[in-house]
């Protein structure tokens, strides 16, 4: 969001900020849910292989922490990333 916007939104009514105040935390939770069941579901198609056992197997486990841990750093780098994009692109206005 550059800084234009963000002054525009000052000019708004109260009621309104609150709006769009809850509107952005409503999207940020949306995304959020959507990042980890694409997590989960991402981890467990790739590690578990059966369902013999009512917990998870050594290997099985092993593997759904790197996937995890994998998962996770590629969205901190791509967030990083887009920060870094977002903030040249706000310097150059």
């Amino acid at each position: 969001m550059d800084k234009s916007m963000l002054a525009d939104l000052d000019t708004l009514p109260e009621e309104d900020k609150i709006r769009m105040s809850t509107m952005i935390d409503q999207l940020q939770i949306r995304d959020s849910l959507r990042m980890y069941n694409s997590l989960v579901e991402r981890c467990f198609n790739d590690c578990v292989d059966t369902f013999k056992h009512k917990s998870l197997q050594k290997q099985e486990e092993t593997c759904v922490r790197r996937c995890a841990e994998k998962f996770l750093k590629h969205s901190m780098r791509v967030g990083m990333r887009f920060a870094e994009l977002n903030q040249g692109a706000a310097t150059q206005d």
